[in-house]
């Protein structure tokens, strides 16, 4: 399913216009990226958790010259998946 099958979904589901469901799809994205912008974490019960991790420096391997390289630390985004959502998909 892509953004826009989402979108589609949505609309369908809680009967509003898919201009009102892209909105609120855009709205809840947007709250998600500001908030993990700021270390924050977004928890959505019986669907999951979205948090920052840190990822240290490291070193690896480019795979088409073979070099090492070092690779900078980093925040990333992660996602924990709740126990509802565990058991819907099993």
């Amino acid at each position: 399913m892509n953004k826009s099958e989402l979108i589609d979904h949505i609309a369908v589901q809680a009967d509003i216009s898919k201009a009102a469901a892209a909105r609120a799809l855009e709205a809840v994205i947007g709250s998600v990226k500001s908030t993990l912008k700021k270390n924050g974490s977004v928890s959505l019960v019986g669907f999951g958790t979205f948090s920052v991790t840190q990822r240290e420096a490291r070193s690896g391997r480019n795979p088409r010259t073979g070099d090492t390289i070092k690779i900078e630390a980093a925040k990333v985004p992660k996602f924990r998946p709740g126990k509802a959502l565990k058991d819907a998909v099993n």
